[in-house]
């Protein structure tokens, strides 16, 4: 019956669900009737606009990747399909059925004991931890490993939503807010020890490319700063991509014009939609911390997970996103041992960057040149990963694997700390050499944290 009951909640799309759960949540924090219903439909509206503009996004870059790929003579047997195979090896997993409400019940116990402040209300990403429970359980042939990777994944995330809360606040202006995803919060130990290691290298140090705060300042008359402004619009970013990438594919002038204009329309709609979700979020996210806090008065400063849509409004996020991805196709046409070429997941690269960007300030320069590693690495455990994908996915009905080969996800598929960590449950040397380094990056990241919070009020009591 739990089985049937999930089928069913994960069979509507995120923006119609997240918002009912948010509806609910909004009523039982005494926010009036009017307000939830107003703000479930701004999340609701926010969240298709993004749905709809990735859509498009991909609809408009695949045939171009492509085409490029037939236009080099170039051969990638594995193919970048996205997430959906991934969800649906994982929901056809007998495991999916216990770990989300022990997700959900895992959660509610570490906020009330105080280890944890995030309050993780995105249920849709839950899919994320049990899908890791999924691969350990195939590999072990234990459901009690698999479960337990689950919750390791699950409070890992935890922690590093609420370490990034001060880096959302101070860029968005959003309190008590911050990301969801695996996929977000994987790479910010990592982000974190590369901004600590680049403040120290001379000259590298003073390199900053702001197109958030180029734009708040564009008003200026002064020649440069105009010129710097334009450069850090997203859409003149996107007209620029589109030409590249149709120019690259052998296009005509008519579909080069046309596929500019349509990453321009992309880059526009995005931020709009995102700023609607952090409007629709900010009552609901201030009720709810009220009533936790008049109920539990320790219980201070909490956050609240939710999926990367709102951050997109930040220019430097969108910024990054298209560049890197610009890079990604670049780098998967020279990269020794990838077999892969990004397309159903490209586009998630402005999500999986979007709190790095965030911890780098606003700084593009900084997290391109973060991100080079990280798209490299998702390719060669994309590909690495491939066979048993695909094996898991022609098991299930609820993914069509017709006439496909290898299959894979770039982004989802090549993710490192699921990576490590479905290595690290088979016992795997090199997965427990790797985690005391990601234990080490976590460490950067809560001192940073701390630091972060004290600065911002001394007399707020943090967790160490």
């Amino acid at each position: 019956m739990l089985q049937t009951i999930l089928d069913t909640f994960f069979s509507f799309k995120a923006y119609v669900m997240l918002p009912i759960i948010i509806f609910f949540v909004a009523v039982a924090v005494r926010l009036s009737l009017r307000k939830s219903f107003i703000s479930a439909i701004e999340l609701a509206v926010g969240f298709a606009g993004v749905f709809i503009a990735f859509d498009f996004f991909v609809a408009n870059i695949k045939p171009a990747v492509e085409q490029l790929s037939i236009a080099r003579g170039l051969d990638f047997p594995i193919l970048d399909v996205g997430w959906p195979p991934l969800a649906a090896i994982t929901w056809a997993s007998p495991l999916a059925a216990v770990s989300i409400p022990m997700v959900l019940l895992l959660n509610l116990v570490l906020i009330a004991v105080g280890f944890t402040r995030a309050i993780y209300i995105d249920i849709w990403n839950y899919w994320h931890f049990a899908f890791l429970g999924a691969l350990v359980m195939n590999a072990t042939g234990s459901m009690w490993w698999g479960l337990t990777a689950t919750a390791v994944l699950a409070v890992y995330c935890f922690k590093l939503t609420e370490w990034t809360a001060p880096d959302v606040e101070r860029e968005l202006g959003l309190k008590g807010v911050s990301a969801s995803p695996v996929s977000v919060n994987g790479i910010v130990p990592y982000t974190v020890v590369v901004d600590w290691i680049i403040d120290r290298i001379p000259l590298l140090n003073t390199i900053v490319y702001n197109p958030e705060k180029n734009h708040s300042d564009h008003g200026t008359l002064d020649g440069n700063r105009s010129l710097l402004s334009l450069i850090s619009e997203p859409m003149v970013i996107g007209t620029l991509m589109g030409l590249l990438l149709a120019i690259a594919a052998g296009y005509n002038l008519k579909d080069t014009l046309e596929l500019s204009v349509h990453i321009a329309a992309v880059m526009f709609i995005l931020p709009k939609s995102a700023g609607l979700i952090g409007e629709a979020m900010v009552p609901v996210t201030s009720a709810l911390r009220t009533q936790v806090e008049k109920r539990f008065p320790h219980r201070t400063n909490l956050v609240v997970a939710l999926d990367t849509g709102f951050l997109m409004s930040h220019r430097s996020v969108i910024v990054t996103g298209l560049i890197l991805m610009a890079l990604a196709i670049l780098i998967a046409l020279i990269l020794p041992g990838n077999k892969v070429l990004p397309l159903g997941d490209l586009p998630n690269l402005i999500s999986v960057m979007s709190i790095s960007v965030l911890i780098f300030n606003g700084n593009v320069f900084r997290a391109v040149l973060a991100g080079i590693p990280i798209i490299i690495t998702f390719m060669l455990v994309a590909t690495h990963l491939a066979p048993k994908y695909t094996e898991l996915a022609r098991q299930t009905t609820a993914f069509n694997m017709e006439n496909m080969g290898l299959i894979t996800a770039f982004t989802d598929g090549g993710h490192q700390v699921r990576y490590v960590l479905y290595y690290l449950f088979q016992g795997k040397v090199f997965a427990f050499v790797l985690v005391g380094f990601l234990l080490l990056g976590m460490w950067f990241t809560r001192r940073r944290y701390n630091r972060l919070v004290k600065i911002a009020s001394p007399a707020v009591n943090h967790l160490d």
